[in-house]
């Protein structure tokens, strides 16, 4: 994808960390990926704010740093560098709520023809991974590299 992101650092290739820069100042973001599964191997992605005093990741605030796009971007590259280093295995995603994972499904909607390029994706819905289709509710995504 050649879409504008901000530069995520890794030194085991499993977590990252990057900054987002807005009108809300810059904010520290991480994206890690954790296995959940082993047959067929998925990887849950996880992804968040990051206290700077704790350590501590929050996938709950809402920033609004009025970045949004260059932040997904941003994510969507780690999975590519994770996959990269690790193999090109299931990644599942979800919103901390409904209304943050129907975000993430516009936003794939939105930019479906850069994503379909590089990656399957399947929507997930009562716990079946389904081809991904605009206009269709999901509980979560199942993403791989082609």
């Amino acid at each position: 994808m050649h879409l504008d992101r901000y530069n995520a650092f890794t030194t085991d290739f499993q977590a990252y960390e990057f900054y987002s820069e807005g009108p809300k100042g810059r904010i520290k973001k991480a994206v890690f990926f954790q296995k959940i599964q082993d047959n067929p191997i998925v990887y849950n992605l996880g992804f968040g704010d990051v206290d700077l005093e704790t350590g501590s990741v929050s996938d709950s605030i809402k920033t609004d740093n009025k970045d949004r796009d260059k932040v997904l971007a941003t994510v969507a590259d780690t999975i590519n560098t994770f996959c990269d280093h690790f193999g090109d295995h299931y990644i599942y995603a979800k919103g901390s709520t409904s209304v943050r994972t129907r975000l993430y499904q516009m936003s794939i909607s939105r930019l479906w023809e850069h994503i379909n390029i590089k990656f399957i994706v399947y929507g997930v819905k009562n716990g079946i991974a389904v081809d991904f289709q605009k206009n269709v509710n999901y509980d979560g995504f199942l993403v791989k590299r082609k």
